[in-house]
């Protein structure tokens, strides 16, 4: 996931703007694996092979 997407992505449930959390990136800045957590209600969607999951906590596979 490119960090820049940041720009354009909030959170499904609220609507409010998400921050990231890298864990693992690659050497152009990528990010590979993370969270991005929302500023309002902290519901937390993981990153994993640089595809976020953005799915309301209730309809994911964890």
């Amino acid at each position: 996931m490119a960090p820049d997407l940041l720009d354009i992505l909030v959170c499904p449930l609220c609507k409010a703007t998400l921050t990231l959390e890298p864990s693992e990136t690659r050497d152009d800045g990528d990010i590979l694996r993370g969270k991005l957590r929302c500023s309002a209600c902290f519901e937390t969607y993981p990153i994993e092979d640089g595809i976020p999951n953005l799915l309301p906590p209730d309809m994911r596979d964890d």
